[in-house]
């Protein structure tokens, strides 16, 4: 086959599955995560395996302990995150206003004479920007409660998704058995190098930056109850799943987490500097602790790539497609830097050399 008809029959393969997923997406996600939460526990099933268990009793054990775990946190967590979201977004308008009115009576009265004369009517924009993003939060979260085939649909869920992951725990080491040896023979040690280096990427990012997501969320949502801030657990929660873009995550959550805090604790300065060292400690906790031990450097994700990967397919599959962006984009690294591997290491780069005509003998 000629490299031309090759890149053809890649490049027809890879929108044939672009299209069937596009067309399938409203009823892939119970079976999208089963298959996340496959891959996640999978080196939990080889451990148990090595101990002597069965591939199947590993199997169960594992999705069992999972599935009460989940069962726990629906039980006791979900109530009440579900109650300050809702509290959150109907406060969210008052909270800029007062948010405000601390900086009418702590800012600089240059700062306001310049405000002043430029005739920016900040009373007026923050109102706006409050009702605009109080108007958004209600239609995202109708959309998603109306949607319920995207996130809380309990029947696809808790009954389909455990099913779809035992069986592809089950039976995972055959089914990548099984698909290699459908590769061609003739590019089989190139097409397993890469798909090793795209395994390398998914686990260090799946596995181990959503373990430091779990592990940052908790860690800040426990600590900004304890601190008694008001929407503590739903602050700390999203900062926490949100730092698997590098910064982002801590950087909302101590905005929203300090601006919060102004409102309720000004002027208490003690409570102020909690919530601020209580970022600090998870952003150090997490670059010198958890991601080094974790996720280590094997991951090769740039931040503006993941981002935009998110948007894509988030726009393009809605929920789907954010369980599908990371992969993906790990995937679509580990190509890219393949593909210009070899063309750095082609005459296309480097041309070809010009052969020196020969001289002819001196007479």
């Amino acid at each position: 086959m000629t490299l031309q008809r090759q890149i053809s029959f890649w490049l027809i393969s890879l929108v044939a599955f672009i299209i069937v997923l596009w067309l399938l997406s409203p009823i892939l996600l119970p079976f999208i995560a089963g298959l996340v939460l496959a891959y996640f526990l999978d080196p939990v099933a080889d451990a148990l395996e090595r101990l002597g268990l069965p591939r199947v009793i590993a199997t169960l054990v594992i999705l069992g302990l999972s599935v009460l775990l989940l069962i726990l946190v629906l039980l006791l967590i979900v109530p009440i995150l579900g109650d300050q979201i809702a509290k959150f977004a109907g406060d969210l308008p008052a909270l800029m206003q007062a948010l405000l009115a601390r900086f009418n009576e702590a800012a600089p009265q240059w700062i306001k004479d310049a405000i002043a004369k430029s005739g920016t009517d900040i009373q007026g924009s923050i109102s706006e920007i409050a009702g605009k993003a109080a108007g958004w939060t209600a239609t995202l979260l109708a959309s998603v409660w109306s949607g319920g085939l995207a996130l809380v649909n309990i029947v696809s869920l808790m009954v389909v998704t455990p099913i779809v992951a035992f069986y592809l725990l089950a039976d995972w080491d055959k089914i990548v058995a099984k698909v290699d040896g459908w590769l061609p023979r003739d590019h089989v040690d190139a097409i397993r190098t890469i798909a090793a280096d795209i395994d390398s990427a998914m686990a260090g990012f799946i596995r181990g930056q959503g373990t430091v997501c779990l592990l940052l969320g908790v860690l800040y949502a426990i600590a900004l109850s304890i601190a008694g801030l008001k929407f503590g657990l739903v602050i700390g929660l999203a900062a926490g799943l949100l730092s698997f873009i590098p910064f982002v995550g801590a950087l909302l959550g101590g905005i929203m987490a300090i601006g919060v805090g102004l409102v309720q604790f000004w002027p208490d300065y003690v409570s102020m500097l909690i919530i601020v060292g209580i970022f600090v400690a998870g952003q150090f906790i997490e670059g010198n602790f958890l991601s080094p031990k974790l996720v280590g450097s094997s991951v090769g994700l740039h931040p503006v790539w993941l981002m935009f990967a998110l948007f894509a397919f988030g726009y393009i599959f809605g929920f789907v497609g954010l369980l599908l962006a990371v992969p993906m984009a790990a995937a679509a690294g580990v190509l890219v830097r393949f593909a210009l591997a070899q063309y750095l290491a082609s005459k296309l780069y480097r041309g070809i050399p010009i052969e020196k005509p020969l001289r002819k003998p001196a007479k």
